[in-house]
């Protein structure tokens, strides 16, 4: 399995810092030449790669940390996403409801990526917080995740194992995604919830 995190702000590279304490391999890309960032993803880890937005795209499953008003332009570099897992981690504040038409962020975003299994996960963390180690005083900081595929979800859960989280999945779309996104100028129920769980 390889993976890449599209997007190199904070959110992008706050989950490529969770991939390097954990000695697991990521692409990361933007819209811009890979050079331009390239040292400061070496200065991450070793095994932070910066790439060419085509060549991350090869990987099987796809963080899409970018703002929600350019996942479209993400969505343009390949002409299907078939095979794919796309994870959701954008959030559409201050967007229109209206201009969803009524329906999920992560609706919006999964009718842009044809054929992708669709996962909204690590979204509802700020960008301080998830770049913490997410071991904290013995127990796991947790992820929530939401989608209409279920076999994504578990294997978009046991990344997040993985990558040292507590991953709990809220159901589809349309249930669980609504707490964990942005609907205009208010935030879900459990957006910005930091919470750790103990086994």
């Amino acid at each position: 399995m390889s993976y890449a995190i599209i997007g190199f702000g904070n959110i992008g590279q706050a989950l490529a810092k969770a991939f390097a304490r954990n000695g697991i391999e990521v692409s990361v890309a933007t819209t811009r030449d890979p050079q331009s960032f390239a040292s400061a993803a070496a200065a991450i880890g070793p095994g932070i790669i910066a790439k060419d937005l085509a060549s991350a795209l090869e990987a099987d499953i796809v963080f899409l940390a970018v703002r929600f008003e350019s996942h479209r332009d993400v969505a343009k570099a390949l002409a299907t996403w078939k095979g794919k897992t796309i994870i959701d981690v954008t959030n559409a504040y201050g967007v229109p409801p209206e201009e969803l038409g009524g329906q999920p962020s992560s609706r919006v975003v999964a009718q842009a990526f044809t054929g992708a299994r669709l996962v909204r996960g690590f979204n509802h963390l700020g960008a301080a917080v998830l770049d913490q180690d997410p071991a904290v005083k013995g127990g796991r900081r947790v992820v929530f995740l939401a989608s209409d595929d279920d076999h994504a979800a578990a294997d978009v859960a046991a990344l997040a194992q993985r990558l040292g989280f507590s991953p709990i999945t809220l159901g589809g779309l349309a249930e669980g995604g609504l707490l964990v996104q942005a609907r205009g100028n208010s935030w879900g129920q459990l957006i910005f919830k930091d919470l750790v769980k103990f086994d």
